[in-house]
C-alpha cells in the first residue's frame, strides 16, 4: 500500500525532529530544546565567491564547490578543470540539504549509516560535505563540496570555505 507522500513527509520530518544534531548539545532534563537559527538574507556574491575560492584552494581533488542561498538557491558554482560531470549537481544537493535543514549533511551520512534514520522523499543528500553558513546568528546560504573519493576531502574543504568568513 502506497503512502501519501505528504503522510511521508510528516513521519520522516518527526524522525528527523528526535535526532539532535552534532552541533547542538542536548538541553537538560525538563529543559526545552533549543530553537534552530533562524534565516536570513542570502550571502551576498562576493562572499560566496570568497567561501569557494577557499574551498577550491584546500580541495585535494578536482571538484565542484557550490554556495546556496537560504532557500536554496545557486548564489556562485565553480567545477574545478578536470572533476567528475556529477560534481556539480551533488555539491548543489549537499549544501541544499544544508540549508534546509540547517545541519550539515554529514548529520544524515551518520545517521544513515548508524541506522538511526530512514531517508524517504524529502530530497536530502546524506554525503558530508554541505555546511550550513551563519552569519551574525542567522543562516545565510550553505557551502556544498564534492568531488574527493570520500566526504572527509569534502567536509574539509567546505569547512576551509567557512572559514574564510572569520
Amino acid at each position: 500500500m502506497r503512502i501519501p507522500l505528504f503522510a511521508a513527509a510528516l513521519i520522516a520530518a518527526a524522525t528527523f525532529a528526535a535526532i539532535p544534531s552534532h552541533a547542538q548539545q542536548a538541553p537538560a532534563p525538563g529543559a526545552r530544546p533549543a530553537a534552530p537559527l533562524p534565516y536570513g538574507l542570502p550571502i551576498s556574491l562576493a562572499e560566496a565567491k570568497r567561501v569557494a575560492d577557499a574551498a577550491v584552494a584546500k580541495a585535494a581533488f578536482p571538484s565542484a564547490i557550490a554556495v546556496v542561498g537560504p532557500g536554496g538557491e545557486v548564489i556562485y558554482l565553480e567545477k574545478m578543470d578536470n572533476s567528475n560531470n556529477s560534481t556539480s549537481e551533488l555539491a548543489i544537493k549537499k549544501a541544499r540539504t544544508a540549508a534546509a535543514f540547517r545541519r550539515p549533511s554529514l548529520f544524515f551520512e551518520q545517521a544513515l549509516a548508524g541506522g538511526r534514520v530512514v531517508i524517504s522523499q524529502l530530497g536530502l543528500t546524506a554525503v558530508g560535505g554541505g555546511i550550513p553558513i551563519v552569519m551574525h546568528g542567522r543562516i545565510v546560504g550553505a557551502i556544498g563540496a564534492s568531488g574527493a573519493p570520500g566526504s572527509d576531502g569534502d567536509v574539509a574543504a567546505a569547512q576551509a570555505g567557512l572559514d574564510a568568513l572569520k
